[in-house]
């Protein structure tokens, strides 16, 4: 199946789901997308399994290679057959019994309380497959893959309509994916900006949840990381992650089998997302390592000795203000932390407006958090690269004092969906190996669009090569790029924007003392007819004045 057939296919199937919602009030529910993405992830785990299943050197899959429909032979197998299948399946692997296949659901539409059937059919899977897909809370609370949603239809004839006619979407035969898991499609890429980032498209609402492009996601990957390094066994770290686009960038470039992601975020609907994105990019060993909670209160990935754990990469894109005056104090006290300080809560909160600058706590975890010799890459707003206040001020200092600083690239306005700051990508390297600091002026790059309503701006892929090769190569381009030593930042005032560092130039002509003259001589003339000019307008002026009188 063509990559083009299986991005059609996937919407396809998106659309439907989305009708099935609608017709049952549900359409824009909250709920929506909840309902979507289970059932969307059942029909992947389902074909993944029996992709996975029908390759094992087993008398019991040689039946199922050789019937017409696997899921029907593997309807007739006992619990027994199918626990001795699961010990060959590869890990993380999804593990479906008998009873748990989208055909044995689909011939038992029929069935009274099929939605009751369906939800059970969920939970099941979800407790025989805690192990690999459950994700935890700061609080070592498991939160499960899948949970029961028929019962968001209060009428219970109506329920069972529609979960019918979910399953009924999920077996069209034109839904396989079988077939392509071999190529590694990026099925989650095409279902978020299909349908996931209509979610968000308000920024996500309270937690502030970011989408990183994609041009951005890969640009930050292949300047941190580059081609040629030979890692292995890695930990990648984003504290406020998101659905991992970053993160999914940064393990494409080192290799899914070489590193390990490490995650947290506040919102739960987030990490659900995360997780999703991780199923499908075949990163399912770090499911374990994502957790839902607060990370500069508590951070939740931790040493066996209870000390903060630190990171070989990390690669954020966090929200720039958020008001957190509840947990403020308490996230001030942890001097190791948050030593260069963290903003003061405002004297009142307006919701739509938030004022506290959260992104400077995430700045000084990130630089806590990694290793020594770790290296680490951060979307800020670009007023960030050029401020002079206290907190803004230590943190410039410190990364441009201890050489931390590498790199800096300012983004075109408009480069992010959810926000229209100007925002610069800062590149941090604690092994202090550089010398100078490439800084890189790309907010001319890319070309506007409309998305929806909105004015939109993005890179193309030339753009995006010229960023990254210029910061690999290290170049000073005119107008575009230059390399500054840490003593000429200094100067500067710890100053980030490469446009302070351009060469002011200054065009010179020659002309001969003729010329000169002659030029000199127009310009006294015009500049006397201008003086007289000025003196009859103010005589005018004057004359007008005088001849105004009082009357009663």
């Amino acid at each position: 199946m063509e990559n083009i057939e299986v991005e059609q296919s996937t919407k396809r199937l998106i659309d439907s789901l989305k009708q099935a919602c609608g017709s049952k009030g549900l359409g824009n529910d909250g709920s929506e997308y909840k309902i979507i993405v289970q059932m969307f992830l059942y029909k992947y785990f389902n074909d993944k399994f029996g992709y996975e299943v029908k390759k094992i050197n087993h008398p019991l899959a040689e039946r199922l290679r050789k019937a017409d429909k696997w899921d029907a032979e593997y309807d007739t197998f006992s619990e027994d057959d199918a626990q001795d299948l699961f010990d060959y399946l590869p890990s993380g692997t999804p593990r479906l019994l008998p009873r748990h296949t989208l055909a044995h659901l689909f011939n038992a539409q029929q069935q009274a309380s099929f939605g009751d059937l369906l939800d059970g059919t969920m939970v099941e899977i979800a407790t025989i497959n805690e192990d690999i897909f459950s994700m935890a809370t700061v609080s070592n609370n498991k939160i499960r893959i899948f949970e029961p949603i028929s019962r968001l239809i209060p009428d219970k004839a109506e329920s069972d309509e529609f979960a019918a006619s979910l399953v009924k979407y999920l077996a069209d035969p034109k839904n396989n994916f079988e077939a392509i898991f071999e190529q590694k499609y990026d099925f989650f890429s095409t279902m978020f900006e299909y349908l996931i980032k209509d979610y968000n498209k308000d920024g996500g609402g309270k937690y502030a949840e970011y989408y990183t492009p994609k041009s951005i996601a890969a640009i930050m990957a292949r300047m941190l990381v580059g081609d040629d390094e030979d890692l292995r066994s890695v930990s990648c770290y984003d504290p406020s992650a998101g659905s991992g686009t970053l993160l999914m960038a940064l393990a494409h470039q080192i290799g899914e089998e070489r590193c390990s992601i490490y995650s947290q975020d506040i919102s739960q609907k987030s990490s659900a997302m995360l997780r999703l994105n991780l199923i499908l990019n075949n990163l399912v060993p770090s499911i374990q390592n994502i957790v839902q909670g607060n990370t500069l209160l508590n951070p939740a990935h931790r040493e066996p000795d209870g000390t903060p754990k630190k990171f070989d990469f990390i690669i954020s894109n966090p929200p720039f203000k958020l008001d957190f005056p509840d947990e403020r104090d308490k996230i001030a006290a942890d001097k190791l932390r948050f030593w260069a300080g963290v903003p003061n809560a405002p004297k009142e909160i307006n919701p739509d407006k938030p004022s506290m600058k959260i992104f400077l706590c995430f700045i000084q975890h990130m630089l806590y958090s990694l290793k020594a010799n770790g290296r680490g890459a951060i979307v800020v707003p670009t007023g960030f690269i050029t401020a002079s206040q206290s907190i803004e001020q230590k943190i410039l200092k410190h990364i441009v004092d201890d050489h931390i600083i590498f790199g800096c690239v300012s983004m075109p306005s408009n480069v992010f969906a959810t926000t229209g700051t100007n925002v610069s990508v800062l590149f941090f390297d604690k092994r202090a190996k550089h010398d100078k600091v490439i800084l890189i002026d790309a907010s001319k790059l890319g070309e506007d669009y409309k998305d929806g309503n909105n004015q939109r701006h993005r890179l193309s892929a030339d753009d995006i090569n010229l960023i990254v090769d210029t910061f690999r190569k290290q170049e000073a381009v005119e107008d575009f790029s230059v390399l500054a030593s840490f003593d000429e930042i200094k100067e500067k005032k710890y100053s980030l924007s490469a446009g302070q560092y351009f060469d002011v130039k200054i065009e010179y002509q020659d002309i001969t003392e003729d010329e000169f003259n002659s030029r000199m001589t127009a310009f006294k003339n015009t500049f006397a007819e201008q003086l007289a000019e000025s003196q009859r307008l103010g005589d005018e002026i004057m004359k007008q004045l005088n001849s105004l009188k009082f009357e009663k």
